[in-house]
């Protein structure tokens, strides 16, 4: 039985690693350099000539530029982008989360409807959500109707007034980046047996009841996986303001510029994974 288990082990381990093999692949043969040599170039400065790169050596005088000297380069652009993205994101969970349980139901058309909350997934790309922010087209017009943005101005502190207001104007754009994570949820819905709702519905338990000892708790590591998703996803955002300025002006700038934001990012990230095990120890409490 042991013996059964070991190969079964290392069946599984070798699955796993034929599927990744891939991607390594990929990332040695494609992104492995450019990502060394742009660290390289934010220690220098950068000069492309007709013989080819030269690069002078400048230390950290780059990153203590963008960190210390001039605010215009990164604060300027990324305080407000930070409060706009603690504004969508869990805009966006709770919008995804909400139509992956509706779309688990047993409904005529169900199929279409799924199919037309993940078409935008498929032909949005970078340029065309570009086209419909400069046209004005991700605003509802009964929220512009409602006057929103006067209350907001009314009762909102006034570092957050923008970022919402910023939100507000783009709300259907913000929603169509919602197909994956639509996606991921209804997987996840799926892998809660029935069996624990039909034995939930023989103890008394209503839908509210359910959802809050079953449903979300049985969600938890999607939620986490849609977390992560969804701050790379606007990290990565066509609007983000910190990825524009990162140009071919200044070659030792602007992969400077790169590496702080990444190491911004992977911040972001480890927050995520720390508040995930918080939450997912409270729940384990609870379940035990």
């Amino acid at each position: 039985m042991s013996k059964m288990r070991f190969q079964g082990a290392t069946l599984r381990k070798l699955e796993g690693t034929l599927f990744i093999t891939p991607w390594v692949v990929g990332f040695l043969a494609f992104v492995a350099f450019p990502l060394v040599f742009s660290l390289y170039m934010s220690f220098h400065r950068v000069k492309v000539t007709v013989n080819g790169i030269e690069t002078i050596p400048n230390g950290v005088e780059y990153y203590r530029e963008i960190l210390f000297a001039d605010g215009g380069l990164l604060y300027d652009d990324l305080i407000p982008f930070l409060r706009e993205a603690a504004v969508m994101i869990p805009i966006i969970l709770i919008f995804s989360l909400l139509i992956a349980i509706l779309l688990n139901q047993q409904f005529w058309g169900r199929t279409f409807f799924r199919i037309v909350f993940f078409l935008p997934v498929i032909f949005s790309s970078g340029q065309i959500i570009l086209e419909f922010i400069k046209q004005g087209e991700g605003t509802l017009s009964f929220v512009e109707s409602l006057r929103i943005d006067s209350y907001i101005i009314e009762y909102v502190p006034k570092t957050w007034v923008e970022p919402i207001n910023h939100v507000i104007s783009s709300f259907v754009l913000v929603l169509w980046y919602s197909g994956v994570q639509i996606l991921i949820f209804l997987a996840g819905r799926q892998t809660i047996s029935s069996s624990v709702y039909e034995a939930a519905r023989i103890d008394g338990a209503d839908p509210w009841n359910t959802f809050w000892k079953i449903t979300l708790p049985g969600l938890i590591p999607f939620i986490f996986l849609n977390l992560i998703f969804t701050v790379v996803d606007l990290f990565t955002f066509p609007t983000n303001p910190i990825i524009s300025k990162v140009t071919t002006a200044n070659y030792g700038l602007s992969s400077a510029l790169a590496w702080i934001y990444f190491m911004i990012v992977l911040v972001f990230i480890g927050i995520v994974m720390l508040l995930y095990s918080r939450v997912d120890k409270a729940f384990s409490g609870k379940r035990s």
